[in-house]
């Protein structure tokens, strides 16, 4: 029982190294065997596209949002606005008319869905009002660049690419801890996405700005997310999934630390199911490298909540022994560290690293208890410090 103990402890112990360190360390390793590999583009590939911006109550950002995408440098005749309003019951609606109004020019059409489902659901229902060669989707909240769908249409270079995510950039990463922070988790989780798709596909998008072919958009159920769900799909049946990091979107991000936590506890709405959503994935023969990136970029992190709390009570159970009373010591220390930052709210950044990751994995185990519970909802309320 105690050599069973023993190497479950350590199983967990090293699922969070490989989650937090390991996965990463392998893919630089990767990207030096691969670094032939580039994403190919091909600025000559100017298709017909339609540019989906999903709404609820957005009326701070969506006459913005809307002026932004006329900026859009991209053939006018071959350019579609498509507004998805999910059930808004603000101005955003009336603005999105009177939008229309003034620029008659613009092929600019709002979708009302009726009953509020969330993003997806509105995606699913204005999709089939799409005619274009290619769907890209943004939120309300996501300035583009210019360049932007010209980039992502670039990189559909190959009938084998199926979905292109663009890169998210914080415009506000230097304004508050909090939107620092969840900065600079972001910018090392996009290095490695793009190493994954250097070598072969992403695990996943990002809800801010990506594209997909119209004819090969997939139709999911309103609890879950086509940024999360699309790549794996793809690889599933042989495509690919790219990330173009000249394709990019302005956003804010959290500026407190509340807001920045209901944003994690709704990315964990289907976590369980995100551990091993597809056992196709195990595959290795058809999934190829996208076997070895799930695992360790989404499989690992998605176990955090459970490996943290099984580490800590399986070291509770062997602290007799030195090394793990050392081990069981060190634990209780790295969360004692995160409470004093709750508490004090310090500047000092390794105090609020280790913080900001403890969240983090609370938010996980919050959102496994509104699984649990039946409180994981297809929608949520915007945090008013990113608009």
């Amino acid at each position: 029982m105690f050599i069973a103990i023993q190497i479950v402890f350590w199983l967990c112990v090293f699922l969070i190294f490989w989650a937090n360190i390991g996965y990463g360390l392998s893919l630089k390793v990767l990207s030096r065997i691969f670094k032939k590999r580039q994403l190919k583009k091909d600025y000559e590939h100017l298709p017909t596209v339609t540019v989906m911006v999903v709404a609820h109550n957005e009326e701070k950002v969506i006459g913005q949002k809307l002026e932004n995408l006329l900026e859009l440098d991209y053939p006018r005749e071959k350019l579609r606005l498509l507004v998805s309003s999910d059930n808004s019951t603000d101005a955003t609606n009336s603005i999105v008319e009177e939008f229309i109004k003034a620029h008659p020019d613009t092929d600019l059409t709002l979708y009302c869905v009726k009953e509020r489902k969330g993003k997806t659901n509105a995606q699913n229902e204005a999709q089939r009002t799409v005619t274009t060669e290619f769907l890209v989707m943004t939120d309300a909240n996501a300035m583009l660049d210019k360049n932007c769908v010209k980039e992502l249409m670039a990189a559909f270079a190959s009938q084998d690419v199926s979905y292109v995510s663009g890169r998210l950039a914080y415009v506000n990463s230097g304004d508050a801890a909090t939107a620092s922070s969840e900065s600079g988790y972001w910018s090392s989780d996009l290095k490695l996405r793009e190493i994954e798709s250097r070598i072969q596909t992403i695990t996943a998008g990002n809800g801010a700005i990506y594209a997909c072919r119209n004819s090969e958009y997939i139709y999911l159920d309103p609890i879950r997310c086509h940024d999360g769900n699309m790549p794996m799909h793809y690889a599933i049946h042989g495509k690919k999934a790219l990330y173009n990091k000249d394709a990019v979107a302005f956003e804010k991000a959290g500026e407190v630390d509340k807001d920045e936590y209901k944003r994690k506890v709704r990315m964990s709405r289907g976590i369980i199911r995100a551990i091993l959503p597809d056992i196709r994935i195990l595959n290795v023969f058809r999934c190829k490298w996208y076997s070895y990136f799930y695992f360790g970029h989404r499989t690992c992190r998605y176990m955090l909540w459970l490996n943290h709390l099984l580490a800590y009570v399986l070291n509770a159970c062997l602290v007799l022994n030195p090394i793990y009373l050392v081990l069981f010591v060190c634990q209780n220390l790295f969360y004692f560290c995160a409470i004093l930052q709750l508490i004090f709210k310090t500047k000092n950044k390794y105090l609020r690293l280790v913080f900001y990751y403890c969240m983090t994995v609370v938010a996980q185990w919050n959102g496994v208890y509104n699984i649990l519970t039946g409180k994981a909802k297809p929608f949520w309320e915007k945090a008013e410090t990113t608009r």
